[in-house]
């Protein structure tokens, strides 16, 4: 995993070592880190939850991902996904403590400049969610 940190490009290096280290003191016992779609990421392994990630086969439940990318380091979760309240919780947060407008998608995270990365905030919200909580809310998503 330290080699994929190594490779990042060197603008962002120092900003994704630094949001392993407050995703990895924060996250809930029972994520596991892996490396999956080429990305960091912290899954549900399949000891935990056999049925695993319902798009690819024996694949575990993802739950976090970082990456750095050409022109932004992306923290993927999927629980501001599934989780509406979750969501409007994190947009309040944000919009209190980064001056710059928040940019993300369904479940990406945009830093588009590491001056801006709430470090804090990334901490309280991965730690908001435990393996048993996603679990529960991605089979509710399942059965819509």
């Amino acid at each position: 995993m330290s080699t994929y940190i190594e490779q990042v490009d060197e603008k962002w290096r120092d900003s994704l070592a630094k949001l392993v280290e407050v995703v990895e003191s924060n996250l809930p016992d029972g994520f596991e880190r892996t490396m999956n779609y080429d990305m960091l990421s912290y899954v549900v392994p399949l000891s935990i939850y056999p049925k695993g990630y319902h798009v690819t086969a024996n694949t575990p439940l993802p739950f976090i991902s970082l990456a750095a990318q050409k022109r932004h380091i992306a923290v993927y979760h999927m629980g501001i996904y599934a989780d509406k309240a979750l969501l409007s919780w994190f947009q309040e947060e944000y919009a209190k403590c980064v001056p710059t407008k928040l940019n993300m998608g369904k479940s990406c995270i945009r830093f588009t400049s590491t001056k801006n990365i709430p470090y804090d905030l990334i901490g309280d919200l991965v730690s908001k969610m435990t393996p048993a909580e996603w679990i529960l809310k991605y089979e509710g998503e399942l059965n819509k």
